[in-house]
């Protein structure tokens, strides 16, 4: 069987509750059992292909949990609604956009929800998924001990406008630091994903955690260089959504088959 488009989905079925943490307030949409998984979307935010991703998660066993920091929820990807979120992302004090070793108070807030998900799911911790804008997030997130696997999709926070941007981890010193720590110890595993010639989410970042996080730390990235067999567009982005195609052996597919495999190595409980 073949696939011409992105698996989606909609918000039937999903549960919405308002949750404050670290000084913010946003709803979550909340679906599933098992092990805890916070899925982070990507810009314009809680579009029809991150909840493709969700579904198939919940699918696969986990309770998913997917904040809305922007965007409006269930509504699909066009320029018209990319633009006003990204130019309201851009001055936010809340993302920090463009700022380098910077802590970032969305971060804050999506360590207390993976908090409070672990303290209520099997297993002793969760795990999280960020995507493009929010792909770093997962990563400042593990910060927290509840935190045992992070996912960073094509993570582009700070935007790459200059060397030291494209190579800055997307946190703090001192949350990097700790991170670090976590990763040595054994305490916590990263996964990180990128299309060879993305040209938002530079090879550059992931070489920084690399180096910090060594063994810790796996990345895939797929070709999506000139005449590239999969016919990747130049502009591929979207490793676990937009590029995605349900079709045996495609590259994405099996990358987002690694992201499960991933997350049920770190998050089943033992004998589960």
């Amino acid at each position: 069987m073949t696939s011409q488009h992105a698996p989606t989905a909609t918000l039937d079925g999903w549960v919405k509750r308002p949750f404050s943490g670290a000084g913010l307030s946003h709803d979550c949409f909340e679906k599933g059992a098992g092990p805890g998984v916070v899925l982070i979307p990507e810009i314009p935010g809680i579009t029809p292909e991150v909840l493709g991703l969700a579904e198939h998660l919940v699918g696969e066993g986990f309770t998913v949990v997917v904040p809305s920091p922007f965007g409006e929820p269930g509504r699909a990807a066009t320029t018209g609604t990319v633009l006003p979120i990204v130019a309201r992302l851009c001055v936010s004090a809340e993302f920090r956009a463009f700022a380098v070793n910077a802590r970032r108070p969305i971060t804050g807030y999506l360590r207390a929800v993976a908090a409070e998900l672990a303290a209520r799911t099997p297993g002793s911790g969760v795990g999280v998924i960020g995507m493009c804008f929010s792909g770093g997030f997962a990563l400042a997130a593990a910060v927290d001990d509840t935190v045992l696997a992070a996912v960073a999709s094509q993570p582009s926070v700070p935007f790459p406008l200059g060397a030291r941007r494209r190579a800055d981890p997307g946190m703090s010193a001192a949350e990097f630091d700790r991170v670090a720590e976590r990763a040595a110890s054994g305490e916590l595993c990263a996964l990180g994903l990128r299309f060879s010639n993305d040209a938002v989410s530079r090879g550059a970042r992931f070489r920084t955690l690399k180096q910090r996080l060594g063994d810790a730390f796996e990345v895939i990235t797929l070709d999506s260089s000139p005449g590239n067999p999969t016919g990747f567009p130049s502009g591929a982005h979207s490793v676990l959504t937009t590029e995605l195609r349900e079709t045996p052996g495609h590259p994405a597919l099996l990358a987002r088959e690694r992201v499960v495999a991933f997350l049920r190595e770190r998050l089943t409980p033992a004998g589960g």
